[in-house]
């Protein structure tokens, strides 16, 4: 299972709107300098999302929500988002290039299969949309934000 925490926004009859951010370690080690993911990571767009669930429990903005979603699904999404398009670029270059010798119409029909397999992959993922196994679902639920008062000592 895949887990995040999120931060409720708001909630209202039983739908909640949740922020969370990607939470990877980079900054965490000592080869920031040479390490790829966390130079993209502060020259790339901020990382933060919203997520819309249904959640009966009443709760209150800024309270913290763990949400997971199954490795498997996570990794079937993948391969379908990069695996399918990759395939029908391939097959459909493999089909031009038995038809006909012309290199342009083999590139041509192998980016044309590549834009195929992008919109099969569309079609498959809003069917999967609303497939149990592809939703999110709610682990966790923290504590309001007002029920924890913390007191200094002096």
């Amino acid at each position: 299972m895949v887990k995040e925490w999120a931060t409720v926004v708001r909630w209202q009859k039983g739908r909640a709107l949740l922020h969370y951010g990607s939470s990877s370690g980079c900054g965490s080690c000592q080869a920031k300098a040479g390490c790829g993911s966390y130079l993209l990571e502060k020259i790339g767009p901020e990382n933060v999302h919203q997520l819309e669930l249904e959640i009966s429990q009443p709760l209150q903005p800024g309270q913290k929500v763990e949400v997971g979603i199954p490795e498997s699904s996570l990794l079937r999404s993948a391969m379908l988002v990069y695996l399918t398009p990759l395939l029908g670029l391939f097959l459909a270059g493999a089909l031009f290039q038995f038809w006909t010798t012309d290199q342009l119409w083999i590139c041509l029909g192998g980016i044309g299969g590549g834009f195929a397999g992008f919109f099969i992959a569309r079609k498959i993922a809003t069917y999967w949309d609303h497939l149990q196994a592809y939703q999110p679902v709610v682990l966790q639920i923290g504590l309001p934000p007002d029920t924890i008062k913390v007191l200094q000592q002096e």
